[in-house]
């Protein structure tokens, strides 16, 4: 498990992760996966687990809105290049195209979700898709 940015559109969860990353290679293996979101806290909060399949997403319209999302949650900006986000030019990458870092964006629609309230009362709920 490898905690990440993830951003909720279109009835999916979508993360991103460079192509030659750990995560991409067991994707390419096996799409089906699990994201988990939580606190800290035993005694408040939600945690919540979302079970689904993994598939990249490479349209150029739901990219650049997810891009959107990235840069206005997150101060993260992307452009969007071949399917895929590439790192904008930064102090870090400069002008050099080759440079940037690419991340391969991927959409988990849920099949599962399992939350879990902490605290009194504690709770559990099961939703199925």
């Amino acid at each position: 498990m490898t905690p990440l940015p993830a951003m909720w559109l279109d009835d999916a969860l979508h993360f991103g992760t460079g192509p030659e990353e750990q995560k991409a290679k067991n994707l390419a293996a096996n799409p089906q996966c699990v994201l988990t979101t939580g606190t800290d806290r035993f005694q408040s909060g939600l945690d919540v687990v979302v079970e689904g399949r993994a598939v990249r997403v490479t349209d150029e319209t739901l990219l650049t809105r997810l891009a959107a999302m990235w840069l206005d949650k997150l101060g993260w900006p992307f452009d969007v290049v071949d399917g895929a986000f590439r790192e904008k030019a930064s102090e870090i990458a400069g002008a050099d195209v080759d440079a940037r870092g690419e991340a391969h964006v991927f959409g988990v629609a849920p099949t599962k979700i399992l939350a879990f309230g902490k605290g009194e009362p504690f709770s559990q709920t099961r939703y199925r898709f």
